[in-house]
């Protein structure tokens, strides 16, 4: 994907604290991973400058305003902070063909709006209902988003067995499931053992990161 980043880097917001050890600030350094406050770069940091824009020690502050792609080929790209930290809000947006489409956050809210739209189709990833649009001419005139439903992300472990939300990735729960064969007897994980090794052979990581236990 670095081509596409570096056709759009010329709108992008010029911030190199956030990919490299920035000088501290009350104490504190920023982690070139998350781009958040952190003490992991205090022992690689020396002779701090301290001007703003200023990398510290070796990490030299490199700028973003070339494009040719040459200058940062050392540099890890990282998951925006901005968006890591970004709070979700609940969404009633209305598209092409008299379509809307809601995001509740809260149970409540989800039951209220599927008790005021009985046929609303439920969506979290929309790679199934994306195929039965395009391809199947189904009609879906109310969509509601349930990702962001904490209720239904539940990802536990109970005293007879797991509790698994609709709306967990198949990819989380892929990870999950290898976690839960390390750490249990051989015999307690014959159904994860089995839906883990058909978790292995359905469809792509990107389906997977996105597609829900409910929706497959």
């Amino acid at each position: 994907y670095r081509t596409i980043i570096d056709a759009f880097r010329v709108f992008a917001r010029t911030d190199n604290s956030a990919y490299t050890y920035s000088c501290p600030t009350n104490g504190e350094f920023i982690c070139p991973s998350s781009g958040k406050p952190c003490s992991c770069g205090e022992n690689k940091v020396q002779n701090c400058e301290g001007l703003a824009g200023h990398a510290c020690g070796e990490h030299r502050s490199l700028s973003y305003s070339e494009i040719d792609g040459t200058i940062d080929k050392d540099k890890e790209l990282i998951f925006p902070p901005e968006l890591v930290m970004r709070n979700n809000l609940p969404l009633k947006l209305r598209g092409f063909g008299g379509i809307t489409w809601y995001r509740p956050l809260k149970l409540k809210h989800l039951l209220d709006l599927k008790s005021r739209y009985p046929a609303a189709k439920l969506i979290v990833g929309n790679t199934e209902v994306g195929i039965e649009i395009n391809f199947k001419s189904a009609q879906y005139p109310i969509l509601i988003s349930v990702m962001h439903v904490p209720e239904l992300n539940v990802l536990s472990i109970k005293q007879n067995g797991l509790e698994i939300g609709s709306s967990v990735r198949l990819s989380r729960l892929q990870e999950f499931l290898k976690e839960v064969i390390e750490k249990r007897e051989i015999h307690e994980t014959a159904s994860c053992r089995a839906i883990n090794e058909q978790l292995k052979w359905f469809a792509g990581k990107q389906v997977k990161n996105v597609a829900s236990v409910g929706g497959n």
